[in-house]
């Protein structure tokens, strides 16, 4: 494993980032997904990443989460211990390890991201015992407590997820990776399949979870209203091949409100930033 500086990568600055990106280019065949991508995600962030179709977001989001290989760039890893590697230079074993701990990945179908056969109960212990949790009844106490968190009733501890709705799922898989206290959350399109009801509800669940717990999110969405409520940073790429074209700080005050953030002239200010900025990029489509 090789010691990098963040002086390297990033400013110095008081705290440091828990990642920072440099250079990263993923190419598939002849096809340039993303390339010359750099940015920093600080402790405690909520940044997203919007884009259109063939912008790279998710080949990004699967290099920073340690799930693809870049070809070139480099993901400097602010450890748990204070000390800074390159996510790349890590083995195999330790980039796995890294995976199942450090790292939770909330996928946009939720069944993606459960196991089926196991009721809501074990699918948030198991990500318990994954991080040193042995004990019976603490683990079961836990994953009770995790249901509660996220507003699904404590009866259903031994339930299936596939008895449950579609949001309840979605939610019974955010418990699932926050259970295992991880530095960063990882989501690609994480309520994109949902109603629009029940997408604004998790969002809402979402940030309070993520102000409870102070986690780091990183994630990536189509939807701009979505990256911007959600986000206290944003970062649109330009397609073919994906790289950063506009970053947006996102200065709303929290808590945030479904219908008095979204009605605010800075929400709509911010919005039409990213719809420019889309519709450009498409050479004049709508996002």
């Amino acid at each position: 494993m090789s010691e990098l500086n963040l002086a390297d990568v990033a400013p110095l600055a008081d705290e440091a980032p828990l990642l920072a990106v440099t250079g990263l280019g993923k190419r598939f065949g002849d096809r340039i997904a993303c390339r010359d991508v750099s940015f920093e995600l600080w402790p405690g962030e909520v940044l997203g990443v919007v884009g259109e179709s063939g912008s790279g977001k998710t080949t990004l989001l699967n290099c920073v989460s340690a799930q693809l290989q870049p070809d070139e760039g480099r993901v400097a890893y602010q450890q748990r211990d204070g000390r800074v590697a390159d996510l790349f230079d890590l083995s195999e074993p330790a980039r796995r390890l890294l995976m199942r701990t450090d790292w939770g990945f909330v996928h946009q179908n939720p069944r993606d991201g459960l196991r089926l056969g196991l009721s809501a109960g074990a699918n948030i212990g198991e990500r318990l015992m994954a991080v040193g949790a042995r004990h019976y009844g603490d683990i079961r106490e836990a994953a009770i407590d995790w249901l509660a968190k996220v507003e699904i009733e404590i009866e259903r501890v031994d339930d299936v997820p596939l008895t449950f709705s579609g949001g309840m799922q979605q939610r019974l898989q955010i418990a699932r990776c926050l259970a295992q206290d991880p530095a960063a959350l990882m989501m690609d399109e994480p309520f994109g399949a949902l109603d629009a009801m029940t997408r604004q509800s998790l969002q809402d669940e979402l940030l309070e979870i993520a102000r409870a717990t102070q986690a780091t999110i990183f994630f990536v969405t189509h939807d701009l209203e979505e990256a911007i409520y959600l986000g206290d940073r944003v970062i649109g790429l330009k397609p073919h091949p994906g790289r950063v074209g506009l970053e947006l700080e996102i200065g709303l005050p929290r808590p945030r409100d479904q219908v008095a953030t979204r009605e605010s002239p800075e929400f709509l200010r911010l919005r039409r930033a990213l719809y420019d900025f889309i519709q450009v990029t498409e050479g004049g489509g709508a996002p």
